[in-house]
């Protein structure tokens, strides 16, 4: 299966990657919005009401922390270049 695109799950253009990289703002929400998604998914917290029923909720300030250290790490990527 190697080789094989998911078109689901489409990657960033390199034109994107190097723009976001640079520092561009659209180009940084390009990729958040690429991510939004998987950040969701990784900030959702199993909470319990007060008859102990459990239930699963989206944590804000998980996600906002998320997607801090993902610019952070988008802003701190550096690209290579081959002759």
């Amino acid at each position: 299966m190697s080789g094989i695109r998911n078109n689901r799950h489409a990657l960033l253009p390199f034109s994107v990657i190097e723009a976001a990289s640079s520092g561009d703002i659209i180009a940084i929400n390009a990729v958040l919005k690429h991510y939004e998604g998987y950040i969701a998914a990784l900030s959702m917290r199993k909470l319990y009401d007060e008859n102990g029923v459990s239930y699963m909720a989206a944590d804000d300030e998980m996600r906002k922390m998320l997607e801090i250290k993902l610019i952070a790490k988008i802003l701190d990527f550096k690209l290579i270049r081959k002759a």
